[in-house]
Formats: C-alpha cells, sequence, structure tokens
C-alpha cells in the first residue's frame, strides 16, 4: 500500500473517544519510523502517536477535535519515501534522492527540535527557563524531562544561562502565559478555553457523585503528636534501610486499611440492589497534575509494608505527574484518601469517588491549645472529615471508622502491633 492510514488506537475498555491535542510534525513534512507525530488526551492521561511507516505525513484531524476510536487522523505517503530511495534515473537524481533522507532525519530542523515534552514545559514553566535557551537531547532535537531539569539546576547554581544571548529573542513567548495580569489598569478583557478531556471527565464524575448519593460528612480531629515522635524517632534508619522517607500517607493509608477490613460496609459498593464486600484494601490516593486530580489505588494495602506504601505512592506519583499512568494503574480501588494538608486546607468535604462508599480527607497539621487531663497543652492537631455514602453506610458506622482511625494515629504502636 503506497499510502498508510493511521487510526486511533484501542486505548482500553472505558475509552471510546479521544481529544487530539496537537500536532509534533508539519504537515506534508518526511517522518520516520517510530517518530512522535502527535499528542492525544484521553479522560486519564496523555498519549503520543507514532508513525508505523516512512513517507510524507498528511494531516487529516485538527487539533481540537474529538475522535472516536478508530478514527482516521492522519495519512503517510510511502511512495514518497520510496522516491527518495531513487529507483531508475541519472546521477543527478540519485544525488537528490540521496540526501532527501539524510537530510530529513539528520540535519533538517523540524517540528519537535526544541519543542519540550509535556513533563519537561512543565519543569521549564515552574523553573522559570525559557525553551529556546535549552538544549534538546531526544529524538530530532526535542527537549526531554532530564534536559528541562538540566536546565534549572543550571539556572539555580550557576548564572549560565545570562551568557546565551541569542535565545532572548523568542523570550516574548514566555511571558504570554501571564499575559493577564501586567494587562493595563482596571482591564476587561476575557478569555474562553476549552475544557480538557480530563477536566470534563472529573466534572461529570463529580456531579454524578453528588447527584446520585447520599453523601454526608463526619468530622473528627486527631494529634499528631505520636507519629511525629514515631518519625522524628526512626526516619533516619528507615531512609538508611528503604531508601525512602516514612511519610504520613503511608501510615494513614495502613490504619485505614486495618479498620476497613473491621467495617466491611465502609470498604462496600452498592451495585444496583446489591453490594459488593472486598475482603481487600485497595486504597486510592488523590493526586493532583497539571491536567486535573487522578487517584491510582495502591493495591493490598492491608498486605504491604510501609516502605512498600511508601516507594509504591512515590512510582504512581512519578508517573501520574508525567501523563505515564497505565489505565490498569488508573482502574479500582475501594476506598479513597486525599490530603488538602499539603496545599494549606484546614477542612474541606471531600466528594466520594464512585463507585466506593467512602473517602478520607486529610488536612494541615496546625498546633493548636487543647485539653491533655485537665491541663492545656499545645499539640500539632490535624482535622479529619470523612464523607460517605449514606445509603450503606449509618452514621453510627461512619462516626466508629472514623473514630477507630485516629485512635491508631494517636497511638501509632498499636497499628505496628496490629492490636
Amino acid at each position: 500500500m503506497p499510502v498508510v492510514e493511521l487510526k486511533i488506537p484501542n486505548l482500553g475498555e472505558s475509552i471510546s473517544s479521544v481529544t487530539f491535542s496537537k500536532w509534533l510534525k508539519p504537515d506534508g513534512s518526511m517522518v520516520t519510523m517510530d517518530e512522535p507525530l502527535c499528542e492525544i488526551e484521553t479522560e486519564k492521561a496523555n498519549q503520543e502517536l507514532s508513525a508505523d511507516s516512512v513517507g510524507k505525513l498528511t494531516w487529516v484531524a485538527k487539533e481540537g477535535d474529538d475522535l472516536p476510536v478508530g478514527a482516521l487522523f492522519a495519512k503517510i505517503d510511502t511512495d514518497a519515501s520510496g522516491a527518495s530511495n531513487g529507483s531508475t534515473g541519472g546521477s543527478s537524481t540519485s544525488t537528490a534522492t540521496a540526501e532527501t533522507p539524510v537530510a530529513v532525519p539528520a540535519s533538517s530542523p523540524n517540528y519537535a527540535t526544541g519543542h519540550p515534552s509535556p513533563a519537561a514545559a512543565k519543569i521549564l514553566t515552574e523553573g522559570g527557563v525559557d525553551p529556546a535557551a535549552v538544549g534538546g537531547t531526544g529524538k530530532d532535537g526535542r527537549i526531554t524531562k532530564e534536559d528541562a531539569q538540566k536546565a534549572v539546576e543550571n539556572k539555580t547554581q550557576a548564572p549560565v544561562a545570562p551568557a546565551t544571548p541569542a535565545p532572548a529573542a523568542p523570550a516574548p513567548a514566555a511571558p504570554r502565559t501571564p499575559a493577564p495580569a501586567p494587562a493595563t489598569a482596571f482591564s476587561r478583557e476575557e478569555r474562553r478555553e476549552r475544557l480538557s478531556r480530563m477536566r470534563r471527565t472529573i466534572a461529570k464524575r463529580l456531579v454524578s457523585a453528588k447527584n446520585n448519593t447520599a453523601m454526608l460528612t463526619t468530622f473528627n480531629e486527631v494529634d499528631m503528636s505520636g507519629v511525629m515522635e514515631l518519625r522524628e524517632k526512626y526516619q533516619d534508619a528507615f531512609v538508611k534501610k528503604y531508601g525512602i522517607k516514612l511519610g504520613f500517607m503511608s501510615i494513614f493509608a495502613k490504619a485505614c486499611a486495618k479498620v476497613l477490613l473491621e467495617m466491611p460496609e465502609v470498604n462496600a459498593f452498592i451495585d444496583g440492589e446489591e453490594v459488593i464486600y472486598h475482603d481487600y484494601a485497595d486504597i486510592s490516593i488523590a493526586i493532583s497534575t497539571p491536567n486535573g486530580l487522578v487517584v491510582p489505588p495502591i493495591r493490598n494495602v492491608e498486605s504491604l509494608n510501609f516502605h512498600e506504601i511508601e516507594l509504591k505512592l512515590k512510582d504512581l506519583s512519578g508517573k501520574a505527574r508525567d501523563g505515564k499512568l497505565s489505565l490498569d494503574e488508573m482502574s479500582g480501588g475501594t476506598f479513597t484518601i486525599t490530603n488538602g494538608g499539603i496545599f494549606g486546607s484546614l477542612m474541606s468535604t471531600p466528594i466520594i469517588n464512585e463507585p466506593q462508599s467512602a473517602i478520607l480527607g486529610m488536612h494541615a497539621i496546625k498546633e493548636r491549645p487543647v485539653a491533655v487531663n485537665g491541663e492545656v497543652k499545645i499539640r500539632p492537631m490535624m482535622y479529619l472529615a470523612l464523607s460517605y455514602d449514606h445509603r450503606i453506610i449509618d452514621g453510627s458506622a461512619s462516626v466508629t471508622f472514623l473514630v477507630k482511625v485516629k485512635n491508631l494515629i494517636e497511638d501509632p504502636i498499636t497499628l505496628l502491633l496490629d492490636i
């Protein structure tokens, strides 16, 4: 076949359509095997699609289009590649065609040249580094995540960047992001942007949770003194042995997993007129990414050690922020924990992650005066919130669950001893 049709691949059972984000190669350009052509956005992550043959690219889809799985998004004319290799002809023909395959992949700049990957773009933006001043070491000169990290490190360690005045010309492109801020006084400018597919999916699910569940929230507070003393005493030894710090999340996850197995109704789903109970605790952890909130589960938390939970959480967080979570890593979960405290939240009412029946909200740790054995003490306190589906979880059960978690956190030795 001289013309190869490229179609949106099947990305998983739950994904029926995608949003075509942007082209990485210009229309009419020559492409090589496995060269990234474009980026698409699914409900859960962004993904690059690559060429599966060599030839001339012809665009079919437009940036911003919503395409179903199996839809045609591009064509590759393989005859253009064959002609460049030359069949029969004079020496001038073979010379001209011989230059084409060498020039395109090796020396001719294309869209990928100097263009950062999504993860690299985020790092450069946060580090205040102009992509034009960064040399790309990826395919076709694309700026990789490692290139971006080195560029930010060089900027903070030594004033190397100012020594390259040449890239200063494209610098005006950087201020376009915060353009609304430096507008004239009393500006009334507006701009309209389309919601990303992930944000649309998040919005749909949150509204569904509010409309389809009898959601209530109960609160309590927990004294974090015991956990903080435990971490301070054993942190160095923990890091030395396992190569990762002991965080609050693994302790809360372990405490929740223990109580979930004691109170199966909190760990259950409603499916029509039936209830599905679980004899395991797959705890979804809410992770904030540039594209929205994702909740990949850590499976069988009840059977994992603290360092195993921390390592798994680190791996999932890295993949989430780089947009590399697989569909399998995003699916499942019997209970969710979200920590608004990392952003400074003192108290909130988290929304249930359907089809789950409950979600625990952690918050900021603040020193407050509390009564301890008849005396006023200053203790590091955290508010806890448990949002639950009242159709399956009674009010007394929700309060009992939260009190059990509170007791385990305030006396972590009982959690370690499993008593």
